[in-house]
């Protein structure tokens, strides 16, 4: 059974007809402070990936979801997003730090030295929540998280409802698919 403060739960609880989204702004939005949470408990040195996030927070196939939610990661909210990079060791959201390199050079400061092919190794860098945190630690982390801690602005509500890749996308379908 599924805990009452998931985003799963609450679908659960309501009814689903055409007239209601398999996701609420409010719950992408716990879903987004989820992710942030568990970034800021990356230890600082280390590196996790958009694909380790989804798993952790309930979406083993959330990797481009949880690259959305990063995109819009407040930086207000000290979000250490150069600590996500995806599963090849590459910095793909580099381009959202303001200038080239800026991400590269955030994550040297830390201690993170690249191979010559400017990528990180996973296996020395890596930190998997799933595996690198125990169940209660991860449960707490993911229970302090509010909806409150993240904002969903319009696209990525969109994105979360409307993309193919999104782990919502094929609940809508499901439910236009009945009608």
């Amino acid at each position: 059974m599924a805990d009452e403060t998931t985003p799963e739960a609450a679908r659960e609880t309501r009814e689903t007809t055409s007239a209601t989204p398999p996701l609420s702004r409010a719950e992408a939005a716990l879903i987004a402070a989820r992710v942030y949470a568990l970034v800021r408990a990356c230890p600082a040195g280390r590196v996790t990936t958009y694909g380790w996030l989804g798993a952790a927070v309930g979406y083993p196939h959330g990797a481009r979801m949880v690259g959305w939610i990063m995109n819009e990661s407040p930086r207000w909210a000290s979000v250490p997003a150069q600590r996500v990079i995806n599963a090849k060791g590459e910095l793909t959201g580099s381009w959202a730090f303001g200038q080239r390199g800026r991400m590269r050079q955030l994550l040297e400061q830390e201690g993170i030295v690249f191979t010559e092919a400017g990528r990180v190794n996973m296996k020395r860098y890596g930190w998997d929540p799933m595996r690198d945190l125990d169940a209660a630690t991860r449960q707490r982390i993911l229970d302090a998280a509010t909806p409150t801690d993240a904002e969903v602005s319009d696209h990525l509500l969109h994105l979360l409802l409307d993309d193919p890749a999104s782990p919502f996308h094929l609940a809508r379908k499901d439910i236009t698919d009945a009608e």
